[in-house]
């Protein structure tokens, strides 16, 4: 349920100028972060819950952290 819906919002997921250094700092990438956490997103075998205010992705080796407001990626981490 909450996956569909980042999915149908997929255009309005961004993040913040800080927000770009943290989430490449904290994923060890090099990579736009923003397409980066999309393409987790969009993997069949990601998971998305819901706690309080915020979206957490788990995909991969890594959570990503999205307002469910305003679609902005806060930070991402290794897990």
């Amino acid at each position: 349920m909450h996956k569909k819906t980042l999915l149908e919002n997929i255009e309005k997921i961004h993040t913040t100028e800080m927000g770009i250094g943290r989430i490449q700092k904290n994923l060890k990438i090099n990579e736009e972060p923003v397409g980066y956490c999309i393409s987790k997103l969009e993997q069949d075998t990601s998971t998305v819950r819901k706690e309080g205010k915020n979206y957490y992705v788990d995909a991969d080796d890594c959570t990503i952290t999205i307002n469910s407001s305003s679609f902005t990626i806060i930070t991402a981490h290794k897990t």
